[in-house]
């Protein structure tokens, strides 16, 4: 088995009202053994497409590279926009070197209801991905049903819409977006609002769907 440990700390502004929450960056990460083009920071991987679609929303000039300019004009834009990042996966065993979700065993969790608590602004959470087996939706079911916490339905349409309440009077919003991830595709492409998109427009394809859809949240 192969121990997985989340390579960043939580970073989450003074001020945040939105927390980005995934699960973890791939093994590379961790180990320090980065690919040309990827940034050492949360979601930094060149494969990956979070910083690519807010780059398109925000027409931010972000660079793919592993430079500390790079991390510091993501950094630049989460405080400036009042935007956090607080995965939920502390750790996890794997029985092969990949960054699936699937593939993780005994996981560790992070405490969101802790973050959450500190950081008393957060009216938000921005999952990215749902709730599949070890998925950050998933985890945190988990994590509210273990303290008696309902998460209530608000909308079912993709990206679905949830949310919970703490310490009597918070009302804290989730919304499951589709997972930044090549691999998440196939259910882009099932998607009948990408269909309708991609018929209008041929030249429409799964990035765009996805900032489309980010857009609206973030």
């Amino acid at each position: 088995m192969i121990f997985h440990k989340h390579p960043y700390k939580p970073f989450i502004p003074k001020n945040a009202t939105k927390l980005i929450v995934g699960t973890l960056p791939p093994p590379r990460f961790s180990l320090g053994n980065l690919k040309q083009g990827d940034v050492d920071f949360c979601y930094g991987s060149i494969d990956g497409q979070l910083w690519k679609i807010l780059n398109e929303i925000y027409s931010l000039n972000l660079q793919f590279e592993t430079t500390d300019f790079a991390i510091e004009q993501r950094k630049d834009f989460l405080i400036k926009n009042n935007i956090g990042i607080c995965d939920i996966v502390e750790s996890c065993e794997r029985k092969k070197i990949d960054a699936s979700d699937i593939g993780m065993e005994n996981i560790q969790l992070r405490d969101m209801l802790f973050y959450l608590k500190k950081n008393p602004t957060v009216t938000s959470l921005l999952l990215t991905g749902g709730n599949s087996k070890n998925g950050p939706e998933y985890h945190l079911r988990k994590q509210l049903k273990a303290h008696n916490i309902p998460l209530k339905t608000i909308s079912l349409e993709t990206p679905k819409i949830h949310h919970f309440e703490i310490d009597n009077t918070r009302i804290i919003e989730v919304i499951s977006l589709t997972a930044p991830t090549g691999t998440a595709n196939r259910a882009v492409g099932s998607n009948p609002e990408y269909k309708l998109l991609k018929k209008q427009n041929p030249n429409f394809n799964t990035f765009d769907f996805r900032v489309l859809q980010y857009k609206k949240y973030f």
